[in-house]
């Protein structure tokens, strides 16, 4: 009898390097200077930056904005999740250990999986946080003590508030993990990037040439404002090269 050929097995080794590998990779300038560029810029700029190269789903959902209109934020992605569950061992415990490892110049991008009910972050996460060096959060899920936090000058974006605690209503599940939020994929040590249309998340290893075409830009929109300022007309801000 002859042998059976051999069943063909799906290979997912591509799909697991792309979602699960965390590049953290030097970045040829310095952190705070990186942070320092992105943060006088406008994240429609980043966007188009990274449209140009085939990223389409950088934005994350639209419903998360800032707490105060005049926030920007840069920084690189502290990751963390979290599901609905209504027990309550081990959270503390876990939150502990999170907020232990929390440092300079990272951003909190919290990933609530839907959970609508209860709050992701508080008055007392902020002032912690805010200890260990971190510039901001970005929740996909919910605030609270928001008094509390706008006295801090804590830079935040979030999806609602409420006065429900997350505690017996939702759980961490984990953290420094790739996580998705709404269509962007996540990635420990990702660029945030966050104004008052939103956040964007630029990976890593792309963000410093992103950071200069996005500069370039600007540069460029500023000389079509200039053009538009000394009277040229649509068409001839066009034929220079301006763009609408």
């Amino acid at each position: 009898m002859e042998n059976a050929p051999a069943k063909s097995k799906m290979n997912i080794e591509n799909l697991r390097h792309i979602r699960d590998d965390i590049d953290m990779c030097e970045l040829p300038i310095p952190e705070e200077e990186i942070i320092a560029r992105y943060e006088k810029l406008y994240t429609g700029c980043v966007n188009d930056v990274m449209r140009e190269m085939c990223l389409t789903n950088q934005a994350l959902p639209e419903e998360i904005m800032p707490l105060r209109d005049e926030m920007v934020l840069a920084g690189f992605a502290f990751t963390i999740r979290s599901a609905a569950d209504p027990t309550v061992a081990g959270e503390l415990e876990l939150r502990v250990k999170m907020l232990d490892e929390l440092k300079p110049n990272m951003v909190c991008v919290w990933n609530a999986n839907g959970v609508d009910h209860a709050s992701h972050w508080g008055g007392v996460m902020t002032k912690m946080s805010m200890q260990r060096g971190v510039r901001g959060a970005i929740i996909d899920g919910g605030i609270r003590d928001t008094g509390d936090i706008l006295s801090q000058k804590f830079r935040i974006w979030s999806r609602y508030r409420t006065s429900n605690g997350s505690l017996s209503r939702a759980k961490m599940t984990g953290y420094q993990v790739p996580v998705i939020v709404g269509t962007a994929l996540i990635k420990p040590g990702d660029l945030i990037f966050a104004d008052i249309d939103g956040a964007v998340v630029v990976p890593r290893k792309i963000c410093v040439a992103v950071l200069e075409r996005a500069e370039a830009i600007v540069r460029n929109e500023d000389e079509f404002k200039d053009w538009i300022q000394a009277g040229l007309s649509p068409e001839e801000v066009h034929a220079r090269g301006g763009y609408f």
